[in-house]
C-alpha cells in the first residue's frame, strides 16, 4: 500500500469508525454511507481520492477494515465503530480460545476490571495469536492473554465475528483470561 493510501486508509478509519460528521458525512444504522458523496466530500477537502484508490485501499488493508455493499456503492468501516451502529451480524459461537494483544501498562487495568470496550461498541479478539501480537505491537512489546472463549459462551456470553474475521464482544471479565501466555 503507498504511502498516500495508508494515510488515507487512517482516515477513512477516523471516519467511518469515529467521526463522520468532520467529513460531513452521515452513517445508516448498519454503519453504510455512500460511496458516490464520500469521494465527492473527500475531494473537496484536502484529499483527492478516486474510485479506483478507494477499491484499492479496502482490497490491500491487511486488516479488512473497510467493506464495499455488493455493487459497491456503499462502503463501511467493518468494526471498531465509537459511533453507535449495528454490523447486523448474528451471534455465533467462538472458538474454545481467542487473544487479545496489549502492552505492559494496561495489564494492571485488565487484571483489576478484565477487558472492556471503552468508547468502542465491542472488545476485539483474535482468532490466532500471530494476529494479536500484531495488534498489541503497535504500542510497544506485546503481551498476548488467552481468552476462554468457549468457556465464556458457555455462561452465555454473546460473540460476533465481523466480516474481516475480528471477534467481538461485549466484555470479557478477568476470570476468563489468562495472563500468562
Amino acid at each position: 500500500m503507498s504511502k498516500k493510501n495508508k494515510n488515507t486508509s487512517k482516515f477513512l478509519s477516523y471516519v467511518l469508525r469515529h467521526h463522520p460528521e468532520k467529513l460531513g458525512i452521515t452513517l445508516d444504522e448498519n454503519g453504510w454511507t455512500s460511496v458516490a458523496i464520500l469521494l465527492e466530500k473527500i475531494n473537496d477537502g484536502n484529499y483527492s481520492l478516486s474510485m479506483e484508490e478507494l477499491e484499492d485501499i479496502v482490497a490491500t488493508n491487511n486488516k479488512k477494515r473497510f467493506a464495499f455493499n455488493e455493487d459497491k456503492t456503499n462502503i463501511r468501516a467493518s468494526q471498531g465503530h465509537s459511533v453507535s451502529i449495528d454490523l447486523g451480524i448474528a451471534s455465533k459461537q467462538p472458538p474454545e480460545y481467542v487473544y487479545h494483544g496489549t502492552v505492559e501498562k494496561f495489564i494492571e487495568s485488565i487484571q483489576n476490571k478484565g477487558l472492556i470496550k471503552g468508547s468502542r461498541q465491542h472488545v476485539h479478539l483474535s482468532a490466532d495469536k500471530e494476529t494479536a501480537i500484531n495488534v498489541g505491537s503497535r504500542r510497544g512489546k506485546p503481551i498476548i492473554l488467552t481468552i476462554r472463549s468457549g468457556e465464556m459462551h458457555q455462561e452465555n456470553y454473546a460473540f460476533y465475528q465481523s466480516e474481516n474475521g475480528v471477534w467481538l464482544t461485549d466484555e470479557v471479565p478477568t476470570k476468563f483470561i489468562e495472563f500468562n501466555s
